[in-house]
C-alpha cells in the first residue's frame, strides 16, 4: 500500500508523519513518530449538525496505553479503564489551541483521538499528540482555519531547553507548553519555580518561532495530501431576527439590563427581555429555535461594544478595578487548617489535610519520572455555587483542569520532605461562582496551608485577565478581575499566579485566533499589579506568614535518619518488628529506600517511645551502655532480655546478682522489667547483659 511519508529536524530529533498508512476511514489521520514516541492521531465528523444545540461539539481524546511503556495497567480487568488525571489534562491541553480554529457557526459532532502507542523518554507524547492532532484536522475535510503548531519549553540552570524529555521535564524550573498560528500565540500553560515575568515572556516567544517552523512543514504536508473542506449547514443567527429584537428591545434597554453588578438581577432582566422575544415571535418557530442563541449574541454584543468602545463593564468597575475582596482562616473547626476568600460574587472555601508521607497518592501512567503525588489539590463546583439544581456525578475534565492548576501554582513554594515530611492535601469547595474560581483557589490554598502550619516559601495568590477586541490587532482593551460575563462574552481568560518575586502558573485560554505580543506582555504585567494587590490588601491582614506550628488536631511528624543498611533489622522479618513497635506506641512509621524515618502521631509520648525503640535497634552498641528492658525467655544458663522490639541480649546465670544465683527462677519470671549494662559480644556475636554489675556503672 501506498503511503506518504514527511519529516523535518525539530529540537536535535526527527519528527516524521505517515499519512494514509493506517486510519484510512478517518476524515483524517496522521501517524506520528518523534523519536520512538509513536501516537496514532485521527479527526473525524459527523455528516450532519447535531440538532437542538447551541454550542459546537467538539470532543478531544488523549488516550494512554500501557503498553506504550512495556507495563500491563494494574486492576482485575488488565485493561485500560477512566482515563488518568494526567489524560484528561493533556486532552484539555490540545482542545484549547483547536477549538478556536473551527467556524463559530459549525455545529457538526468533531472527535479528535490521540492514542499513544510507543514513548521514549526523550520525546514526550502529550507534544507529539498535539502535533498530531492539528495535521489530521488540517489534511481532513473537516472545516478548520489552521495549522496551530506547539512547542514546550524547559529550564536548567537558567538555560532554554527545547522540547525536553522526561527527565528534563520533570526535574526542570519550567514547564511551558506554547501553541501558536502563523502569526500569533493561540494558547499558554505553565507551572513554573518563580520565574520573573520577562524570562517566562522571552520563554514564551522562543517557542512561537519554533513554532513557525512546525506551521511550514505541515503547510507542506496540507499542499500535497491535504482534502478540500466540506460544505456545511451554517447555524448562525439570520440577520433579519437581530433586526427585528432591535425593534423590540432596543440597544439602550438592553444595556440597562445587563449593565449591574449583581449575576441574579442581570439574569432576571434578561429572563424577561426573552419572554417579550418569545411573546412577539410566537407565529415564527424558525426564529423560535434559535433565539436562544439569537438572546445571546445580542447581549454578547452590547457587552462588547459597551466595553470597547466606552471602557464601561457590566458591573460598572474600572478596567483595572478588582472586585471587592475579603479573607478569613480558621472558620471550620477541629481540621488541620481552613481559609475562605471572596471576590465579588466568586467565593472558595479551602481545607487542607495533613498526614504521613505513606498517604502520597500514587501515579500510574507513561511518565516513570512521576510515580506519586505529595501535594494534591482537589477543586469541587458544585451546581448551587451558581444557583443551579444538578445531581452530582463527581469531578468533570473542569474541575480536575481547575485543581491542576491551583496545584501547580503553590508547588514551587512548598516545602521539601526533609523540612516538613508531610503528605499534604488541600480541598477547595466553590460556595459561589461568577468568574475565575481556580485564582480564588489559589489565594484561599494558599491560607489553609499557612493557617495549617505548613513552612511555604512565599505567598502566592492569582488573577485574571479578560480581552475584549475590535475589528484591528491594536484595537483591545484588557480587563482585570473578569467576572463570568466578562468571560462569556469577552475573547480571552488569562489566568496567572506567582509570588512577589515572579510567576509560578499560567493557563491561557482564548475564543479568537491568537494574541499578539502586546496583549500577551499586557495582561501578564496586569496579573502581576492584580496579584500584589490581593496579597498586601486581602491575604497578608488575614494571614501574613506561615504558623509556626502544625494545628493542633494534625499529626506531628518526627524524621531521624538511620543507616540504610539497618532498614531491614528495624522492619523485621515480615514487618514483625516495626510492626510491635507501632502496636507499642499507637504511631505511624514510613521509612524510605535512603534510610529516613518518619514517626507519625498524635501523642509525644508514644513518639518518644517509638523513636527510642528504633535509636537501640540501630545502634552499635557497646560496653558499659545501659538499658532497660523485659525478660523474654528464661533458661538454665540465663535469661533473655528484649530491650527493643526484635532486640535482644542475653544475661548469663552468673551475672544476675553479686551472690550465687542456683535458679534464674529465683531472681527473674517473664515479663520483668529490669535494667542491665552492656558487656558487649559474646563469641557468637549476640549482646551480652549484666545485672550486678548496673549500680558500677
Amino acid at each position: 500500500m501506498a503511503y506518504k511519508t514527511y519529516e523535518m529536524e525539530l529540537a536535535g530529533r526527527t519528527l516524521k508523519v505517515d499519512i494514509d498508512r493506517v486510519g484510512k476511514q478517518a476524515n483524517g489521520c496522521a501517524f506520528m513518530h518523534y523519536g520512538d514516541t509513536t501516537v496514532l492521531c485521527t479527526a473525524t465528523a459527523s455528516e450532519k449538525p447535531r440538532d437542538g444545540i447551541d454550542f459546537f461539539p467538539l470532543s478531544v481524546e488523549y488516550e494512554e496505553k500501557m503498553y506504550a511503556v512495556g507495563k500491563i495497567p494494574g486492576g482485575f480487568n488488565k485493561r485500560e479503564g477512566k482515563a488518568s488525571e494526567n489524560a484528561i489534562l493533556t486532552s484539555r491541553v490540545i482542545d484549547r489551541p483547536m477549538r478556536p480554529l473551527f467556524p463559530k457557526d459549525y455545529r457538526n459532532d468533531v472527535t479528535l483521538n490521540t492514542m499513544v502507542m510507543s514513548v521514549d523518554p526523550a520525546t514526550r507524547p502529550e507534544l507529539v499528540a498535539m502535533l498530531g492532532a492539528s495535521i489530521a484536522t488540517c489534511i481532513s475535510d473537516i472545516p478548520f482555519d489552521g495549522p496551530a503548531a506547539m512547542t514546550q519549553v524547559g529550564m536548567i540552570d537558567g538555560e532554554f531547553i527545547i522540547n525536553p524529555s522526561q527527565e528534563q521535564w520533570a526535574s526542570g524550573d519550567l514547564k511551558l507548553t506554547v501553541a501558536s498560528t502563523r502569526e500569533k500565540v493561540i494558547m499558554i500553560e505553565a507551572g513554573a519555580n518563580i520565574i520573573p515575568e520577562a524570562k517566562m515572556i522571552e520563554a514564551i516567544y522562543k517557542a512561537h518561532e519554533v513554532n513557525q517552523t512546525v506551521i511550514a512543514f505541515i503547510d507542506k504536508i496540507v499542499a500535497e495530501c491535504g482534502k478540500k473542506k466540506h460544505e456545511y449547514t451554517s447555524c448562525a443567527v439570520p440577520e433579519e431576527l437581530f433586526a427585528a429584537m432591535k425593534e423590540i428591545v432596543p440597544p439602550s434597554e438592553m444595556e440597562t439590563a445587563v449593565f449591574t453588578d449583581d449575576k441574579q438581577t442581570r439574569e432576571e432582566n434578561i429572563r424577561v427581555i426573552t419572554e417579550k422575544f418569545e411573546e412577539a415571535f410566537a407565529e415564527n418557530e424558525e426564529w423560535l429555535a434559535v433565539l436562544g442563541e439569537a438572546v445571546y449574541q445580542y447581549e454578547k454584543k452590547t457587552v462588547r461594544k459597551m466595553i470597547l468602545k466606552d471602557h464601561k463593564r457590566p458591573d460598572g468597575r474600572e478596567i483595572t478595578q478588582i472586585r471587592p475582596l475579603s479573607a478569613e482562616v480558621d472558620l471550620i473547626p477541629r481540621v488541620h487548617g481552613s481559609s475562605m476568600f471572596t471576590r465579588g460574587q466568586t467565593q472558595i472555601c479551602d481545607v487542607v489535610t495533613l498526614a504521613p508521607l505513606s498517604e502520597m497518592q500514587k501515579v500510574d501512567g507513561l511518565d516513570d519520572n512521576v510515580t506519586e503525588k505529595r501535594y494534591i489539590h482537589h477543586y469541587n463546583f458544585p451546581s448551587y455555587s451558581v444557583g443551579e439544581t444538578k445531581p452530582s456525578r463527581g469531578p468533570g475534565r473542569r474541575e480536575i483542569g481547575h485543581g491542576a492548576l491551583a496545584e501547580r501554582a503553590l508547588l514551587p513554594v512548598l516545602p521539601s520532605v526533609e523540612e516538613f515530611p508531610y503528605a499534604i492535601r488541600a480541598v477547595s469547595e466553590t460556595f459561589e461562582s461568577n468568574g475565575s474560581t481556580s485564582m480564588a483557589s489559589t489565594c484561599a490554598s494558599c491560607m489553609s496551608l499557612m493557617a495549617a502550619g505548613v513552612p511555604i516559601k512565599s505567598m502566592v495568590a492569582g488573577i485574571s485577565c479578560g480581552l475584549v477586541t475590535g475589528d484591528t490587532d491594536d484595537d483591545f482593551v484588557l480587563l482585570t478581575d473578569i467576572q463570568g460575563l466578562e468571560d462569556f462574552f469577552g475573547d480571552m481568560d488569562f489566568k496567572v499566579t506567582g509570588t512577589t518575586e515572579g510567576i509560578t502558573a499560567i493557563q491561557m485560554d482564548i475564543k479568537i485566533h491568537g494574541l499578539t505580543r502586546p496583549i500577551v506582555e499586557g495582561a501578564i504585567a496586569r496579573c502581576r499589579d492584580a496579584r500584589l494587590f490581593i496579597m498586601d490588601n486581602c491575604m497578608k491582614p488575614a494571614i501574613a506568614a506561615p504558623r509556626a506550628t502544625v494545628n493542633e488536631w494534625a499529626p506531628k511528624i518526627v524524621s531521624m535518619q538511620i543507616d540504610p543498611d539497618k532498614i531491614g533489622e528495624v522492619v523485621g522479618q515480615r514487618g514483625k518488628t516495626i510492626n510491635e513497635i507501632i502496636a507499642r506506641t499507637g504511631v505511624k512509621i514510613d521509612i524510605d529506600d535512603d534510610g529516613r524515618v518518619s514517626v507519625c502521631g498524635t501523642d509525644k509520648a508514644g513518639m518518644d517511645q517509638a523513636i527510642e525503640m528504633i535509636k537501640m535497634i540501630v545502634t552499635d552498641f557497646e560496653e558499659g551502655q545501659v538499658f532497660k528492658g523485659k525478660v523474654v525467655s528464661i533458661k538454665e544458663f540465663g535469661a533473655f532480655i528484649e530491650f527493643a522490639p526484635g532486640k535482644e541480649g542475653m544475661v548469663h546465670i552468673s551475672k544476675i546478682a553479686k551472690e550465687r544465683v542456683e535458679h534464674v527462677e529465683d531472681y527473674l519470671t517473664l515479663g520483668d522489667v529490669v535494667t542491665v549494662v552492656c558487656l558487649g559480644k559474646d563469641k557468637m556475636g549476640r549482646i551480652s547483659f549484666s545485672m550486678k554489675d548496673v549500680a558500677q556503672n
